[in-house]
């Protein structure tokens, strides 16, 4: 299973053929006699599968798993296996081959908005991230060191941040990258972490690989970007809702007949083609904002241009609607419009965008776009390591097994990575019960009890409920991210200590 292969040299641009992954490993395993159990998998690695892992950590140190993609997920899960000695051949297609939501040649480029969301703890997406820094996640970290300022939420520069991951991947004694566009499902021991817009070779080949099963998708659409220079600040002002934080928003107030006059344009707009699209087809997360406003006059006012919390220091008052705008690289030149994720046509949107007061003469140095994600039908297919149920040499990781968001997907690049070193070193399997964000997260990817399967943000309901009665939202929510992070300072403590 673990056939050792000699070290490339850094940056190597040479590929060859590979095959099948799930016809070669288990070839591989096959002829071993020996095969991998769900039982097996649940102990952590005990019993035949650790008589066929085991190996003395020296010569762990000499194996070498394909991490496919240099997204999010794939970077994490990358550094992860090379923190813990494992040489990583990391296949990246960019800068060879770009699809048309990414616009540079850096790793975990955030092709959609610049913000990690909440970072409060009552919040669960912030109980992720603050796994993930106790965890010493790699993208945690950059983010941290390149974050701008918004409210209560982690917002990064974009190009400051990929390309800090990028140096940090790059300089890893472990990892060597090769440029080129994968086009087959390695053998084992191998992480597949090509994201939502996976070429058409690569989703072919994953498509093959799991016998010809299909894929389910939705739509995902990105906000535009404007120059702060060119914003009416005359017409708008700083702050973040309920005066929480510092004023890092930009926020531009429409009146109600602004409001109104923008929501029948915005409705009516020209929408580029996209194949296969339909409203009914849209993440509900990240849904373009001109299928908000045509499901109904209101909706954007209960949406991204909710008034609450926001009063207009003219006025003293509430506007009607409020557009908010939130920093989207450290010098604070540029802007994006918070919750515009959009597929009309770039006219179109200088159009109707240009109709909010504040953004009359706004200069966009990037417009929304719109892209189709696809994901596994992971619950019949994974496990709760992102493992293939039929090859837990192979996993799978990122926004194509179902967790949505940025954060979300780091997390499934940890854990895959993780415990794939684990496989590789006849140690236990990480045990991130359902009491924790990434253990909920992964138990919701790889539940066969669910039905109808759909890409999911972290949330508390996915997590183990207490025990107790506790009083009010917050401070049930707190309670149990510090359930949480009481076993995350457990499980950290006894990794240290092995």
């Amino acid at each position: 299973v673990m056939k050792q292969k000699p070290r490339r040299k850094k940056d190597s641009r040479k590929t060859g053929g590979q095959k099948d992954g799930r016809e070669e490993t288990g070839r591989k395993e096959n002829d071993r006699k020996e095969i991998y159990s769900e039982e097996d998998h649940q102990k952590g690695g005990t019993g035949r599968r650790s008589s066929v892992l085991s190996r003395d950590r020296e010569e762990a140190c000499m194996l070498e798993v394909n991490v496919i993609g240099a997204g999010l997920a794939g970077c994490e899960a990358a550094w992860q296996l090379a923190q813990r000695g494992i040489h990583v051949t990391l296949t990246e297609m960019k800068p060879k081959k770009m699809t048309p939501a990414h616009h540079c040649a850096d790793f975990a480029e955030l092709v959609c908005s610049n913000s990690l969301r909440g970072d409060r703890l009552e919040n669960a997406v912030g109980l992720l991230k603050e796994e993930l820094r106790r965890l010493h996640s790699l993208i945690l970290t950059c983010a941290e060191a390149n974050r701008v300022e918004a409210g209560g939420a982690l917002a990064v520069d974009r190009y400051g941040f990929s390309g800090m991951v990028t140096e940090k991947i790059r300089s890893h004694p472990n990892i060597t990258v090769v440029e080129a566009e994968a086009a087959e499902v390695p053998a084992g021991p191998a992480v597949i972490a090509t994201g939502p817009l996976t070429s058409d070779a690569m989703s072919d080949a994953i498509q093959r690989y799991f016998g010809g099963q299909e894929y389910m998708s939705f739509f995902d659409a990105a906000a535009p970007l404007v120059t702060f220079s060119s914003i009416d600040m005359d017409k708008a002002w700083f702050a973040s809702r309920y005066d929480r934080g510092d004023a890092d928003y930009v926020n531009c107030a429409m009146d109600k007949d602004e409001y109104l006059a923008f929501v029948d344009a915005l409705s009516s707009a020209e929408e580029a083609p996209v194949h296969g699209f339909e409203d009914k087809h849209v993440f509900e997360g990240c849904m373009p904002v001109e299928v908000m406003a045509r499901r109904g006059i209101d909706t954007l006012r209960y949406g991204p241009l909710k008034p609450v919390g926001l009063k207009d220091p003219k006025t003293g008052h509430e506007p009607y609607a409020v557009v908010q705008l939130r920093r989207d690289n450290a010098a604070g030149s540029v802007y994006n419009i918070v919750g515009f994720q959009t597929h009309l046509k770039f006219p179109e949107q200088k159009r109707v965008f240009s109709m909010i007061p504040a953004l009359h003469d706004a200069e966009f140095v990037r417009y929304g776009v719109m892209h189709r994600n696809t994901f596994l039908d992971s619950p019949r297919l994974l496990d709760r390591y992102y493992a293939d149920r039929q090859n837990p040499l192979v996993a799978f990781a990122g926004q194509m097994t179902g967790v949505e968001g940025y954060v979300e997907s780091t997390a499934s690049g940890y854990l895959a990575g993780v415990s794939m070193a684990a496989k590789l070193k006849g140690e236990p399997l990480p045990d991130f019960p359902r009491e924790t964000a990434i253990g909920a997260l992964a138990a919701y990817i790889s539940d066969t009890s669910v039905g109808s399967f759909q890409p999911m943000n972290v949330n508390f309901g996915i997590l183990t409920p207490l025990d107790r009665r506790v009083k009010g939202k917050a401070n049930k929510n707190l309670a149990i991210a510090q359930r949480s992070l009481a076993l995350i300072d457990q499980m950290t403590g006894q990794e240290e200590a092995t």
